[in-house]
């Protein structure tokens, strides 16, 4: 089961070159600070002609901050049809193992499942959750609310970028991105660790396993044997975002106005689904709503491998200006914007959040 030593399951300085290597060359792991810089002056001057350093929370008048960052996943979710979302309990911080397994019993959902906190920031602490010993690691981990969704096993995950104009009767798909999980072939002699090693994408994750799954890098796969590294599709957890915009078309766009519209107050953001086949998507079957993100969300079939700065760019500017568009259509309705103190103190809570997420201590598997 094991072939390979302890200290050859370590980074070394060449592995850290050829990480700092494959980052360099490949814009889409730059830091965000760096790729968001262009826009940030955008966003200044959109603001200044807004009168509003907060004219985004007017984009989504039912999500809090606009969808920008902050916002309850579990409020969101609660305005959207039972029947497309996964089962989904909220837990409080503080709650014991017995209370949260009556809720899940209550809601019929089983192991495996999803637990993540209950405002986002960028696939951190969302876990799958395998058995009560996960779940016991989880709750004890928490220090803050958080969510536990049953766990959908569709084969297609996607992202689903929409946006309407409050005036307009029908709104359109801007963006498809095909989310395809981080994985390995085994080829019956070398490690996990060593599997990591020969793919540029997996071994950009390396320190993260290092740390969480150490034991499991000295497994063997098999001859042929696929492993899925990673469950979550979180871009910068390796997931490979795939430009699926060649499904656009007037069938998605009339099933997306469809769901938008029972969803009151949502004009602009990115749906993350689950689905049975592209074919039922576009009939509006086989559908689950893992997540709706509002302002805060990328188009994100920019992050496609190789996919042009430029071009990124020329989306994102576009998005962005549809966003002040939508803000000041609804603030003309009679939507305020958030207040200079409402933001504040926003941004100190978010930053209460990261700052309490680094003592996060979840050991399962």
């Amino acid at each position: 089961m094991v072939n390979d030593t302890a200290s050859e399951r370590q980074m070394s300085f060449n592995d850290h070159l050829i990480n700092f290597y494959i980052k360099w060359r490949h814009w889409e792991y730059w830091p965000m600070e760096i790729v968001y810089l262009p826009i940030f002056f955008y966003y200044l001057w959109l603001s200044f002609i807004s009168r509003s350093f907060f004219y985004f929370s007017a984009a989504n008048p039912s999500i809090e901050t606009g969808g920008m960052a902050g916002e309850s996943k579990w409020d969101i979710l609660k305005n959207i049809s039972g029947d497309l979302i996964p089962a989904t309990v909220f837990i409080k911080r503080g709650s014991s193992l017995s209370q949260i397994t009556s809720m899940l019993r209550e809601r019929k959902i089983g192991f495996p499942c999803i637990a993540k906190p209950d405002i986002g920031e960028r696939g951190r602490q969302v876990e799958k959750i395998n058995d009560q010993t996960d779940l016991q690691c989880y709750a004890e981990a928490a220090r803050e609310d958080f969510i536990i969704q049953e766990y959908i096993t569709f084969p297609f995950e996607l992202g689903i970028f929409y946006y309407r104009m409050p005036s307009a009767q029908n709104g359109k798909v801007t963006s498809i991105v095909i989310k395809e999980f981080l994985s390995v072939v085994g080829d019956g002699q070398s490690t996990m660790f060593q599997l990591l090693r020969q793919n540029p994408r997996a071994r950009l994750q390396m320190n993260r396993f290092l740390k969480e799954k150490r034991l499991w890098l000295s497994l063997v796969p098999n001859k042929n044997e696929y492993v899925q590294l990673e469950p979550i599709g979180n871009h910068c957890r390796g997931t490979k975002f795939i430009d699926g915009n060649d499904l656009k078309g007037e069938d998605l766009d009339l099933v997306f106005d469809a769901i938008s519209k029972t969803i009151p107050g949502f004009y602009y953001g990115r749906y993350d689904i689950k689905c049975t086949s592209l074919e039922e998507l576009r009939l509006g079957k086989g559908i689950k709503i893992m997540e709706l993100n509002g302002v805060g969300a990328e188009p994100s079939h920019i992050y496609h491998p190789g996919f042009p700065l430029w071009k990124a760019y020329k989306t994102l500017f576009h998005h962005w200006k549809m966003m002040y568009k939508i803000s000041q259509e609804n603030h003309r309705l009679g939507y305020g914007y958030m207040s200079l103190g409402e933001g504040l103190k926003k941004i100190k809570q978010i930053k209460r959040i990261s700052k309490t997420r680094k003592t996060w201590r979840y050991s399962g598997i």
